[in-house]
């Protein structure tokens, strides 16, 4: 089994590879690979909702988007950390992920966790943001013991952060468990829901 793990920090090694990797460190323990990818500084183009994505990939070919959905195809699970900017996760993390659901496929029943670092405040706000990805993609969405945050404003006060960091290591654990039951569950002959055909109803006629 492996999690995909996303940095959405423009800083490679910063506050939130610092919690990402403490998450990596229990799921690793628990025998689950990790992969933690940085989304960089370069450009990452917003969804202009032309519709032209096929086959699990976006039109655009110029930014890392579809380097992200190939990774998301072997991965059983995925986790995005973000720092918080202006009570919101970073624009490039937001310009990947609207792209990512919008175009990807196969996302559906894999579970997913956010993450969020901050120095002071907007954790709260940009923790609801990243999890409306999973939400709206029949995504088991996983939790720890407290919402999924630390807070500081460098790796070492991260790291000062006991009970952030305590909370990292339940998610990788909680990530761990959940896994390993839908595995336990394939194997006993546990199919996915059947889904039914979308129904669409809009607001205005």
């Amino acid at each position: 089994m492996k999690v995909l793990m996303i940095n959405g920090s423009p800083h490679k090694e910063g506050c939130t590879y610092t919690a990402l990797t403490e998450i990596a460190g229990e799921l690793n323990k628990a025998g689950i690979e990790t992969v933690i990818e940085h989304i960089g500084t370069k450009p990452i183009r917003g969804c202009i909702g032309c519709g032209k994505c096929a086959n699990g990939r976006c039109i655009f070919n110029d930014d890392i988007v579809n380097h992200f959905l190939e990774l998301a195809e072997t991965a059983d699970a995925y986790i995005f950390g973000s720092p918080v900017h202006y009570a919101a996760a970073s624009g490039s993390i937001t310009a990947l992920l609207d792209r990512f659901f919008y175009a990807g496929e196969g996302h559906d029943y894999k579970p997913g966790a956010a993450i969020v670092t901050c120095r002071r405040g907007g954790a709260t706000a940009a923790f609801e943001q990243l999890n409306k990805y999973f939400t709206i993609r029949n995504m088991p969405v996983v939790s720890s013991q407290y919402w999924n945050m630390v807070h500081g404003n460098t790796p070492e006060e991260v790291r000062q952060d006991l009970e952030g960091m305590q909370i990292m290591r339940t998610l990788g654990k909680n990530m761990a468990w959940l896994l390993k039951c839908i595995e336990a569950g394939k194997n006993a002959g546990v199919s996915k829901p059947e889904k039914e055909a979308p129904q669409i109803t809009n607001f205005i006629r």
